[in-house]
């Protein structure tokens, strides 16, 4: 089991209503832990909508899920 950290920021903290959690997962990439989490908290931004750093620098959705590392979600950015 891997064990991260997930921060959580515009419409995906308000999802999961806490601003960031320690989560042990059985995911093995950040795609399945991001499923995991839209279960859990029902987010409503699809995968293909969602950007991920890893300990402060981009990584792909699909790359293998280290332990210990911060994950943020990052929602696609509004505005003008």
């Amino acid at each position: 089991m891997t064990s991260v950290t997930v921060k959580y920021f515009a419409a995906l903290r308000e999802a999961a209503l806490i601003p960031e959690e320690t989560i042990h997962t059985e995911a093995s990439t950040y795609r399945g832990l991001y499923r995991e989490l839209t279960t859990q908290y029902g987010f409503s931004l699809p995968e293909d909508a969602i950007r991920v750093a890893i300990d402060d620098d981009f990584a792909d959705l699909d790359d293998d899920l280290k332990s210990g590392v911060t994950v943020v979600f990052i929602p696609p950015v509004a505005g003008g």
